[in-house]
């Protein structure tokens, strides 16, 4: 285990430290749940005609991905903060990254539902209608936000502008102003999958060669700079969802950066504890 009460300074911020920690997993486990509940929501709108295995990422890729990340961020604080170093070998160290291997599968499984989105909402039929008033007995329903529908009715069709759209086979009806909003959050979406992807892959990086002992400081330099034009762009996106009102989205995103500050700190430590080892080892 490595010792964070030595970066922290005293056992009692050690502890406050922990419990912020953990109660910030915690929150991030919830949001599988409340990304579910989305989720199984707008399926009531989209796939209608039955879910077909092929379509199972499309209709719960937000689910899958936060998932699969909370599985991951588990397995890199075992790693990194919890397990000893001298346990990290044999079984137990091929479990782990087979899991993270699984992980990082669903992740890419994850990204691939996020790009069929995005390339369903431009899969648009300009309709020749410019009242939605006039299709309220047509049986379409109506985009509000990504992934959020409503039934067209009598009182939300004064609040649709013009033009008109229908979206891919789904019978789902939107404006255009509506229309590009969903498509803008569905690239951030994308981007934010990515990005995340490639934080993951510096991280494992790290962890790799910490393991080995190759983990320098003119390593880490390198690395912190890279992550930090990475988790520039995670914030953009954050605020992106903020000012949009995607407020699970925004918060997701924020319990998710401020989670990766303590996996920071925790590969910070593991370094600085183990230079410190082996001076000792050198001295003695």
């Amino acid at each position: 285990m490595q010792d964070a009460n030595h970066y922290l300074g005293s056992t009692a911020r050690y502890r406050v430290f922990t419990a912020t920690k953990y109660v910030v997993y915690a929150l991030l486990s919830l949001n599988v749940y409340l990304f579910l509940q989305e989720e199984l929501l707008a399926l009531e709108y989209t796939f209608t005609d039955g879910l077909q295995p092929g379509q199972l990422i499309q209709a719960f890729s937000a689910t899958i991905d936060t998932a699969a990340w909370v599985i991951l961020l588990l397995m890199f604080e075992l790693e990194t903060s919890v397990l000893d170093d001298s346990r990290l070998q044999g079984g137990l160290k091929w479990s782990l990254h087979g899991l993270r291997g699984l992980c990082y599968l669903a992740l890419g499984y994850a990204f691939i539902g996020y790009y069929e989105e995005l390339v369903t909402l431009y899969q648009v039929t300009p309709l020749a209608a410019t009242d939605a008033c006039t299709l309220v007995e047509s049986g379409y329903s109506l985009l509000i936000d990504l992934d959020e529908y409503l039934p067209l009715g009598a009182v939300n069709c004064a609040t649709v502008g013009a033009p008109l759209y229908t979206i891919a086979d789904f019978g789902i009806l939107a404006d255009g102003e509506t229309l590009r909003s969903a498509q803008w959050l569905a690239w951030v979406d994308l981007i934010n999958a990515a990005d995340w992807i490639l934080v993951v892959v510096v991280l494992e990086v790290e962890v790799r060669l910490q393991l080995r002992g190759d983990l320098s400081d003119r390593v880490m330099s390198a690395t912190k700079l890279i992550k930090f034009m990475l988790y520039a762009v995670l914030f953009g996106c954050a605020i992106y969802w903020g000012f949009a009102g995607d407020l699970l989205d925004f918060w997701d995103a924020a319990l998710w950066l401020f989670a990766f500050i303590f996996i920071e700190m925790n590969v910070f430590e593991w370094q600085h504890v183990s230079e410190h080892e082996q001076e000792q080892a050198v001295t003695a």
